[in-house]
């Protein structure tokens, strides 16, 4: 009974714990009023029916989100925040994730501009270099200041501050190196203790030790592969990183592109290998320097202070000897991977771009048969390259024997020399044999020697561990000295490209002192482009072709032009190839510089603006409906309440109509530069005239591969949206839709030019003049066809010299016709 009374009054734990937190929430219930309990009981309803209706709320939001995120992900398009942000749906498993996209501030680029432009005096390392060249050409990528200074710069933009995404993800990735530390320290000792207890036949110590190492093992193994996953998730965040940076100041309203290729030249036509291949490889470099550099470091200190502890110092003295005396050896005998590695990667680059122009123009080397000599340049390049490589790979053995000889079988003899110290000479064998020799065993006082033998091959063990991995560490130190010579390559690469992205965003190209600027170079415009003018206006403006690079001077088309255009005054740009036609409409669109005086135009591109239409029709990648809005995105066509019947009514008007059911509808995504031939990619330009109905459209030989009839018919089409024209042609044709003509290359010189309305009388007089002058040529077409019949008579006839006359006069006489000439000519 005493017995069932204890086991029914044993109560629960959990019921222990709560009970007396229950009695106190009692107490205090009972003791409040009535009106505090209704008061407390209505709150706590309200509490739940909010927390419901909220969750109902956040459930319908979310699905709203999915299924807005779903429709914006079919149609590629976004939401555009005030900010001038961008968030887009992309797939993630079985749902659609959104992401934000925050654009680069001006004033970022302005703060960064003193490190790519305007570095410190100690990081140039060289004078007589290049006004406006960052780096300079004398700077050879390698391990000196200059590299220190580009990569913080570029560090500068892969971590912009402390607590950014990067900044977690280091931190993360540096407490999971440290953790492996430790537990190399920890496999270290355990491993020692399995060979002291195996020798001394501890079974059930020795099996314990392999339970722990096995346990130690796994969680090893995990910190292995989270350093690892954490790695390539830093590369990806830097990579992001410098890539939106890259690409806000290479695709912005100053048209950086066109100007980077066309206008600097400071790096070449090689963009693409800069931003696609070359930042790829600089980011897994430079996010493997941190678990490359950091994680060795952290070993050579913590294995150094426990093997002075075992070894003494002595020993720590010999290691640290040993580590600067390889490291001065591997760092004179080091080729410069850093400068290879710049020029292989120029060489790749020069090599992907002579592809990239096949592709581009495949059709026109077709026509010409031009495969033979695209082959000679691409093997002559691709030959450049290889045996380029062949060399660094010739370098990289002789190298890495060396390497390899020392930090692997050298070391290793260091190594045994040093952990036999404790044996041979026990007074300079640090804390551990010293204690090991004056503090006997308490535990077996019977047998010294044998505890002794097991203590010092525990320590021999430990001791050969700790070297191991001391090795490894500092081989991987050294391994670093390459990787870090040819991550100076990378760096001053990309270096090279923000540096002259910046140049170009901010046109700063200086003249050296005590030197002029060449003239009509890009240190020497002082013209102005003003937007924001209701018409067109060139005054006293020099039509100037930029050199390809911005050191050497531009080429005078005209020396001085000067018109003005208004709304509804169409103007007919003629004149001889040459001439500076297209070069106008370069410097209307912001694209050439303005060398001299003032050109005025709209401010906006598209509605109520000025619009371009270039010689070579552009076609995006992207839908059907993406040809005909461009440059809008899907996006913006919705939020200027544009639908696709308006479309379609713009389609029929340039007499494309039927082009959505051929293709399939809007949504259908081809290669519309292999799909549309010449004239229906003419008559996609007009749409977007019409689409986005501008107040003033220069059009540069938009209507070479279009017929007459369709020709009227689209000039009449953008009239009646009160488009004002501006056409660039040779075809006279065209001036019957407009009402002047500037005609370009007049003069003997070619630097003249005529701005005249379209039928004037001296144009009309000039007309009579030509029309009299062919009347003139017909009249005497009978004299020049008889003139013609005598000619072909005497080519009829042919004539030799007889033998027995060669030496008097009269030695040629006419060979008659054969006779069967003779019967055809009775006959006819």
């Amino acid at each position: 009974m005493a017995a069932q009374s204890t086991l029914r009054h044993s109560g629960d734990p959990l019921l222990a714990i709560l009970g007396p937190w229950a009695s106190l929430f009692r107490s205090r219930f009972q003791q409040t009023s009535k009106t505090t309990r209704l008061a407390a009981t209505l709150a706590f309803v309200l509490s739940i029916v909010s927390g419901v209706y909220g969750g109902q709320q956040w459930l319908k939001k979310a699905s709203d989100k999915q299924a807005r995120g779903k429709r914006l992900l079919r149609r590629n398009s976004g939401l555009r925040g005030k900010d001038g942000s961008r968030t887009i749906f992309v797939p993630y498993r079985s749902s659609i994730s959104e992401v934000k996209i925050n654009p680069t501030k001006p004033m970022t680029f302005d703060a960064h501009r003193r490190l790519f432009l305007n570095p410190p005096r100690a990081a140039r390392l060289g004078d007589g270099q290049v006004a406006g060249q960052v780096p300079p050409p004398n700077t050879k990528p390698g391990l000196n200041i200059a590299f220190i200074h580009q990569f913080l710069s570029l560090l500068s933009i892969m971590i912009p501050h402390w607590n950014s995404k990067e900044s977690g993800l280091l931190l993360s990735q540096g407490m999971f190196l440290l953790l492996r530390t430790y537990l190399s320290l920890v496999v270290t000792r355990l491993d020692g203790e399995i060979v002291r207890d195996l020798v001394a036949g501890n079974g059930k110590a020795f099996l314990w030790g392999i339970v722990k190492w096995c346990g130690i093992g796994g969680f090893a193994s995990y910190t292995n592969a989270a350093i690892k996953f954490l790695q390539s998730k830093v590369a990806i965040a830097f990579r992001t990183r410098l890539t939106r940076y890259i690409h806000d100041i290479y695709l912005n309203d100053n048209l950086n592109y066109y100007k980077l290729l066309n206008l600097d030249g400071g790096i070449g036509q090689g963009a693409d290998q800069f931003i696609t291949n070359d930042l790829t490889l600089f980011t897994a470099s430079a996010a493997s320097l941190y678990s490359s550099i950091g994680k060795p470091l952290v070993d050579l200190f913590v294995f150094n202070y426990q093997l002075h502890r075992s070894l003494g110092p002595l020993a720590l003295t010999g290691l640290l000897a040993n580590y600067f005396a390889t490291a001065t050896f591997l760092r004179r005998l080091s080729p410069p991977f850093g400068k290879l590695k710049a020029v292989e990667g120029r060489r790749e680059g020069d090599f992907r771009g002579l592809h990239a122009r096949l592709i581009a123009n495949a059709e026109e080397i077709a026509f010409y048969g031009g495969a033979d000599m695209e082959k000679i340049f691409l093997d002559k390049s691709f030959k450049d390259l290889k045996t380029w490589m062949e060399g660094i790979y010739r370098l990289k053995i002789r190298y890495n024997m060396l390497e390899d000889f020392i930090l692997k079988y050298s070391w290793s003899a260091f190594g045994y020399l040093i952990t036999s110290l404790p044996v041979f000479l026990p007074e300079w064998g640090g804390l551990a044999s010293s204690a090991e020799h004056s503090t006997p065993d308490p535990s077996h006082p019977a047998l010294p020697t044998t505890n002794r033998s097991h203590a010092r091959m525990q320590q021999f063990i430990t001791n050969k561990r700790l070297m191991l991995s001391l090795a490894d560490a500092g081989g991987r130190m050294m391994y670093s000295i390459k990787d870090l010579s040819e991550l100076a390559g990378y760096t001053s690469r990309i270096y090279t490209l923000i540096s002259t992205l910046h140049r170009v965003h901010a046109s700063a190209y200086p003249v050296p002192r005590g030197t002029s600027p060449e003239l009509y170079s890009l240190s020497d415009f002082n013209g102005t482009l003003h937007r924001g003018y209701d018409g067109i206006r060139f005054e006293d403006v020099p039509i100037v072709a930029p050199a390809a690079s911005y050191t050497l001077p531009g080429d005078e088309l005209i020396p001085s032009l000067s018109f003005t255009i208004t709304p509804g005054q169409h103007v007919l740009i003629s004149g001889p190839n040459g001439t500076g036609k297209s070069s106008l409409a370069r410097i209307l669109a912001g694209i050439w510089p303005v060398y001299r005086g003032l050109v005025s135009r709209p401010r906006k591109v598209g509605l109520d603006g000025l619009f371009l239409l270039p010689q070579r029709p552009y076609l995006p990648v992207g839908t059907l409906r993406d040809q005909v809005i461009y440059p809008h995105s899907e996006m913006d066509m919705r939020d200027a309440a544009r639908r696709d019947h308006e479309l379609q009514t713009i389609l029929e008007e340039v007499r494309l109509g039927y082009l959505v059911e051929r293709e399939g509808g809007w949504n259908t995504r081809k290669s519309w530069r292999d799909v549309l031939s010449g004239g229906e990619k003419q008559r996609i330009s007009f749409a977007r005239i019409l689409y986005h109905e501008p107040r003033y459209a220069v059009i540069d030989e938009g209507t070479s591969a279009v017929s007459s009839d369709v020709e009227g018919l689209l000039y009449e089409k953008c009239k009646e949206r009160q488009v004002t024209l501006l056409t660039i042609s040779t075809r006279v044709s065209l001036k019957r839709y407009h009402t002047w003509n500037l005609d370009l290359g007049q003069g003997d010189a070619g630097y003249e030019w005529v701005f005249d309305r379209v039928g004037t009388v001296e144009e009309k007089e000039g007309v009579e003049r030509e029309l009299e002058s062919l009347r003139e040529r017909l009249g005497r077409v009978k004299e020049w066809e008889a003139r013609r019949a005598e000619i072909e008579t005497e080519l009829k006839k042919v004539w030799v010299k007889d033998s027995k006359e060669m030496e008097g006069d009269g030695g040629e006489r006419e060979l008659p016709s054969p006779e069967y000439l003779n019967e055809m000519e009775e006959v006819v």
